[in-house]
């Protein structure tokens, strides 16, 4: 038995009696922007992940239902943002994902220009699901629960690549809280086959918007604010979001002044 496995039966046998008493989360993750760190590439990089208590998926499930209706989609169709081509349905989009109460959404945003060093686009996106891994943790930790995560699959990343990043981490010092996450790791699906990884698309591409700059230099911030009721936040402070639903990476006085909204979502 892994050092993994063995910490998280073991949280789960001391938690109020067994593993049956432990809450049950799921994260659907998605990412956008481009991994590459290039003159030419995005100068962000985002990865969203939206949890859900897994007895309420299917209140998440008739949300996807109910979207799809008010965009004129068909039953099934799948939701992408790059699709929603009208300013209004992704307002809409992201107001409606804003207002569900059985979402919470982590962000982590690589502010790529403010990088010291590059990695390469694998290097890139594992590090980014380390950050993004922390923070799930965190949330399954203080809510009593056990989480399991799906990435949407990317081009070039490899289930085995997955397993092989999760057992590096567990032998390096790291803030993710293992004993939350379900031991048997993380998956990688489509959209189309696992359409809660859409609600992560749109969280994503949401974030993304805040950030990307136009051809005119003007971002489009309205749809990360009408995401902001469900960003991830702890405690009280100035970290409380910035630590948790909007992790900048890095987040040192250089983006913290080129960036000055982002704390006062």
């Amino acid at each position: 038995m892994t050092g993994w496995r063995f910490l998280a039966v073991t949280a789960a046998a001391s938690s109020s009696g067994g593993a049956s008493n432990l809450r049950q989360f799921h994260a659907f993750i998605d990412e956008a922007g481009v991994r590459s760190h290039s003159k030419a590439s995005s100068d962000h990089f985002v990865m969203s992940a939206v949890v859900v208590e897994c007895g309420k998926l299917p209140a998440a499930r008739q949300f996807l239902a109910d979207l799809r209706g008010d965009l004129k989609r068909g039953p099934g169709d799948p939701l992408h943002w790059v699709n929603l081509k009208k300013h209004e349905e992704r307002v809409h989009a992201a107001k409606s994902l804003g207002s569900q109460e059985w979402a919470t959404i982590s962000n982590v945003i690589v502010c790529k220009r403010h990088l010291v060093g590059r990695l390469n686009e694998s290097q890139a996106y594992l590090y980014t699901v380390r950050y993004l891994l922390e923070r799930l943790s965190w949330l399954a930790r203080d809510s009593g629960a056990l989480l399991s995560y799906t990435l949407a699959h990317i081009v070039r990343m490899k289930l085995s690549e997955l397993r092989q990043y999760e057992s590096a981490l567990q032998a390096q010092s790291t803030q993710i809280d293992w004993r939350s996450l379900d031991p048997r790791g993380g998956k990688i699906d489509q959209p189309k086959r696992v359409e809660m990884l859409q609600c992560a698309d749109l969280a994503a591409s949401a974030t993304f918007a805040a950030f990307k700059e136009d051809r005119f230099g003007n971002t489009e911030p309205r749809y990360l604010q009408e995401l902001s009721p469900r960003l991830y936040r702890r405690g009280a402070g100035p970290g409380r979001l910035t630590s948790y639903g909007m992790k900048m990476h890095p987040w040192n006085d250089g983006t913290k002044a080129a960036y000055p909204w982002v704390a006062a979502l």
